[in-house]
């Protein structure tokens, strides 16, 4: 019995609750057109961003990969290759040594004053005899001294000839072909230097006439004016035969003789800088 009448007062409950909640929820009252516009209220910002989440796991680092080499042309052209190797290192050329020496040429015709230091006599020398002298003064070119002072030369006889008993006189020739100094030996030609003993046939004839004179005395003494003639012609050939006897006189030349050489070629001589 007691839930019979439970249902109905429940179903009468729910009716008054529904009209209630129709009452509340019924329109607005018409807004006064003098009232001020009610204000719009703002939209509500979009929320920021979360932060990502400290428990998040990190990106991921890409991968470092060699770099892509470039395609190839196809268009059929080729490409020249570089050159990977690296450039020699240019070294300037050492430059060349300073030369130590220099050539200096004697003109040919060149004047060399002499002292001679071998005593010669054509009564005694032969061909090819050495003959030494000493130069007196130095041979210069352009300043520079070509041969010292002091400097010696050596030659030898190329022609000798002693001095005949009727005619022709002494001779001697001699010619130098080296020069040393400090130790060394160079080769000069010079011209010949000769010489040949003075004449004798005044003194030739001063002993014929002599003779003849003194053979005259005697015979003009001894048997009269024909006897003068006969003692001349006797005289006459007594020193005409002294004359045969007698050489003439030879070429002789001491020691310290003063001589002068003439260069028959250039000398060319190297001296040091």
């Amino acid at each position: 019995m007691t839930r019979l009448w439970t249902i109905p007062v429940l179903a009468a409950a729910l009716t008054v609750g529904a009209c209630s909640k129709q009452t509340s929820e019924a329109q607005p009252p018409a807004a006064d057109p003098a009232a001020p516009p009610l204000a719009t209220p703002a939209e509500p910002a979009e929320p920021a961003a979360a932060p990502p989440s400290a428990t998040a796991a990190p990106a991921q680092a890409p991968r470092s990969s060699a770099p892509a080499r470039p395609a190839a042309k196809t268009t059929g052209e080729s490409r020249p290759l570089q050159n990977t190797a690296s450039t020699p290192v240019v070294r300037e050329p050492a430059a060349p040594p300073k030369p130590t020496s220099h050539e200096v040429t004697v003109a040919s015709g060149t004047e060399m004053p002499l002292e001679l230091l071998t005593a010669l006599s054509s009564e005694t020398a032969a061909v090819e005899t050495e003959v030494r002298a000493r130069l007196k003064q130095a041979v210069t070119v352009n300043g520079e001294t070509a041969v010292p002072n002091g400097a010696t030369l050596i030659g030898s006889i190329t022609e000798v000839e002693r001095s005949g008993r009727v005619q022709g006189r002494a001779r001697l020739v001699m010619r130098f072909t080296d020069v040393t100094f400090s130790g060394e030996r160079h080769r000069l030609n010079t011209q010949p230097l000769s010489f040949e003993a003075e004449a004798t046939k005044k003194q030739d004839a001063t002993k014929v006439g002599a003779g003849a004179g003194i053979g005259a005395v005697v015979g003009g003494l001894l048997g009269g004016g024909k006897g003068a003639a006969t003692g001349a012609a006797i005289g006459g050939a007594a020193g005409g035969g002294a004359v045969l006897a007698t050489r003439g006189k030879e070429v002789e030349l001491a020691s310290g003789t003063a001589l002068t050489a003439v260069l028959a070629a250039p000398l060319t001589m190297t001296i040091e800088n």
